[in-house]
């Protein structure tokens, strides 16, 4: 008689492109599938560029986002697009807080804090409006 072995879990998978969805990490999942494809995404240290590509609990997912890089853990696939609490629960974040004083990306070159740097238009008036003779046309 065959002894019985011990039953594990089955490994869940889902497809790469719709757990990004699922998880929110993406805006649509055709947007999903572009990054996928363009290169953006790696999963444990590999490039994929398969939107087809199963992702299985204890994976680390690396995504090049806009503004940022984020590295994440798979903990769960997700069932369907919920609320941000639930979509949380599919993912543990790995990434990096962000060092102080390191050098500013390009969205945060291109923004200023107020009142720093030109002035804007509608500064500028009230400027204006300050030196004498100033009048309203």
């Amino acid at each position: 008689m065959a002894e019985k072995q011990p039953q594990s879990l089955p490994v869940l998978r889902q497809r790469l492109d719709k757990w990004l969805f699922f998880t929110r990490l993406q805006k649509s999942r055709s947007i999903a599938q572009k990054a996928i494809e363009a290169g953006h995404v790696r999963v444990n240290e590999t490039r994929i560029t398969q939107p087809s590509f199963a992702v299985k609990t204890g994976d680390v997912v690396l995504l090049s986002l806009d503004r940022r890089d984020m590295t994440v853990r798979v903990l769960q696939p997700g069932n369907r697009r919920g609320p941000y609490e639930e979509a949380r629960l599919l993912y543990e974040d790995l990434t990096p807080p962000p060092v102080p004083g390191d050098k500013p990306n390009a969205f945060e070159q291109a923004t200023r804090e107020r009142g720093s740097g030109r002035p804007t238009k509608k500064e500028r008036r009230e400027v204006d409006r300050l030196r004498p003779g100033w009048r309203e046309d």
